[in-house]
């Protein structure tokens, strides 16, 4: 499972959603802060919307501390990369915990600090609010109506 998690992040570092998303089992349930809980197709979708979005733009992933069994896994990544909306510098940390099933990852949390993220991302407005409850629902509404967008795209 360890060489499945590499995978997963080499497929990132390569924008490479179509290999990320064959790490996903089709019952994936996937968690972070940006994008609150997705489930199946939409938890794919998100990914591949992700690395369609940083095609052609300087967007690096590093990861470390892979430790997995045939039931869990863990991992730190950070991702370095250009926030679109304000063309702010963002190195995110992130820590990872998984599970599998049928030799595929059934559930993905990422964790992160979202003031954090909000700070370098956004700027002054991140300062103030990023912390914030009503940031956090803003956030997972505008992302998911961005994914919504993408999927009906497609």
């Amino acid at each position: 499972m360890k060489k499945l998690i590499e995978t997963f992040y080499t497929a990132l570092d390569q924008s490479d959603g179509s290999t990320m998303i064959s790490c996903y089992h089709d019952d994936i349930v996937f968690e972070d802060p940006a994008f609150g809980i997705l489930k199946g197709e939409r938890a794919k979708a998100m990914w591949l919307m992700l690395c369609a979005s940083q095609n052609n733009r300087e967007f690096k992933v590093e990861y470390s501390n892979i430790t997995a069994n045939e039931q869990k896994g863990s991992a730190h990544w950070e991702a370095y990369y250009t926030f679109s909306k304000t063309g702010r510098p963002v190195h995110n940390i992130i820590d990872a915990t998984f599970e599998f099933k049928d030799g595929l990852i059934i559930k993905h949390t990422d964790e992160f600090n979202l003031h954090k993220w909000a700070k370098q991302a956004i700027g002054v407005k991140g300062i103030f609010f990023g912390g914030m409850q009503f940031f956090k629902n803003k956030l997972q509404t505008q992302t998911n109506a961005v994914l919504d967008k993408f999927i009906a795209e497609q």
